[in-house]
């Protein structure tokens, strides 16, 4: 088994991991490193992405690796692990270099790659296949007898899996972006049955997630965010004041309890916001939106000020769920902030932030900013109403425990954040090196 670890494995973010075994070979996601889309939006100005504007910018995997060691044309399958956009949002700028591989995944994971598609009004010659969690598959016209695995976990967007490649030479555990949530507030807990009998099967190799491997402190469930968004919405007072929250658009189980805590104001509840138009579509066209008959959703510019108009007449009518939680250019909130909409903050209005600011330079003084000019308008914050959908320590020392690898990876982090892995997996006898390993982006292990 040979691996290439061609995206991800120095930063947060363009994920991408091929696997090979004799011919063939399997893609695992094909992500976007998103402060590298942050700074070509400024430079292209809102114009289409493409591939080439992409990789100048290293917003992309360098797949082209796969090329240089001649293993791009033996490509049969790409496997997508789940929906967020540093795991899937790369494939419709890439993918079409390797026409004969269809491209498999959850029914939530397709709907947005689908989407994505055709907003960019970009035309894939793959074929995208829908595979259930908790379902084996076998890899198209394989002649190593490769067969792909998806187990269902819990994380911060509906339709999350444990990618599992089986082969002759042994198993890999592909284990990125999870957390062990024994408490959803939507769908099941994570599937350890089928780790533990993984496990016992034999791993040969697991690729895990790095961030908060250093924190000691037990995770927190959906049902404390829950809990957390309960409390919020009691402190908002003022019923002739706005109501504004925000949150990640892409985790519907977040956006279902928004939504239950938000009928209790009896405010009429409105969804505003391209990306929140995006991901509550695609999980209503696949049945996994129970909310979707209690909110009106808008997603044009027109719409958007139009409704915005009414707000600003009569703000305790409404309840606005919106994007903006990381301050991003040209979203609802930056918008508002900076006077460009029909309505505008009072002193008194309420805003929630149901997120955590994603640690990039970026984001962190962009937020800062916003803050500042809200808290200056009198509105009253709310921030960090918010539980991580990524484990802490302990998941990933259950996970280890729970599978056994002969070998681990860190991916999906910074040096420091994958050196916080090294030192769990040193707990449990693993030796740098030998059975742990450090590695940069574009590098073969031969296992």
């Amino acid at each position: 088994m040979e691996i290439c670890t061609v995206g991800g494995y120095e930063e947060v973010g363009k994920n991408m991991t091929a696997v090979k075994v004799g011919e063939d070979v399997v893609l695992i996601d094909g992500g976007l490193y998103l402060p590298g889309v942050i700074e070509l939006q400024d430079q292209l100005d809102f114009q289409k992405y493409t591939e080439k504007a992409l990789r100048r910018a290293g917003a992309i995997p360098n797949d082209q690796v796969l090329d240089k060691l001649g293993w791009s044309k033996k490509v049969k399958l790409i496997v997508v692990s789940h929906a967020h956009l540093d795991h899937v949002g790369g494939l419709p700028y890439i993918a079409q270099r390797y026409p004969n591989a269809e491209i498999l995944s959850t029914p939530f994971t397709i709907s947005v790659l689908k989407t994505l598609l055709e907003d960019e009004k970009i035309s894939l010659p793959n074929k995208l296949r829908v595979a259930e969690s908790n379902s084996i598959h076998p890899v198209p016209k394989s002649t190593s007898n490769l067969k792909v695995e998806f187990i269902h976990t819990t994380h911060s967007t509906i339709d999350s899996t444990f990618v599992v490649i089986h082969s002759n030479e042994g198993s890999l555990l592909y284990a990125l972006d999870y957390k062990f949530d024994d408490t959803p507030t939507m769908g099941l807990p994570p599937n350890y049955e089928a780790l533990k009998k993984v496990g016992q099967k034999g791993v040969k190799v697991a690729i895990i997630n790095t961030l908060y491997a250093s924190k000691k402190e037990s995770n927190l469930s959906e049902k404390d965010a829950d809990e957390m968004l309960k409390k919020a919405f009691l402190k908002t007072k003022g019923k002739n004041s706005a109501l504004f929250i925000t949150t990640f658009s892409s985790h519907i189980e977040r956006l279902n309890n928004i939504v239950k805590h938000a009928k209790q104001t009896k405010r009429e509840i409105v969804f505003i916001g391209r990306s929140l138009n995006k991901y509550v579509n695609c999980a209503i066209k696949i049945g996994r939106c129970p909310f979707q008959n209690e909110i009106k959703l808008l997603k044009y510019r027109n719409q958007i000020n139009s409704f915005l108009r009414k707000v600003e007449a009569d703000p305790g009518r409404y309840l606005v769920v919106c994007t903006g939680h990381q301050a991003e250019k040209n979203s609802i909130l930056e918008r508002i902030s900076k006077g460009d909409t029909p309505f505008k903050f009072k002193t008194g209005d309420h805003l929630i932030f149901s997120s955590s600011v994603i640690p990039t330079e970026v984001n962190l003084e962009a937020r800062k900013v916003l803050d500042a000019k809200l808290r200056k308008m009198g509105v009253q914050l709310q921030v960090d109403v918010h539980v991580h959908g990524h484990g802490s320590q302990e998941s990933k020392k259950k996970l280890i425990e729970l599978t056994k690898p002969e070998h681990i990876i860190p991916a999906h982090g910074n040096r420091e954040q994958e050196k916080g892995l090294i030192c769990v997996a040193k707990e449990y006898g693993y030796k740098l090196g030998e059975t742990s390993h450090l590695v940069s982006n574009g590098e073969v292990m031969n296992l």
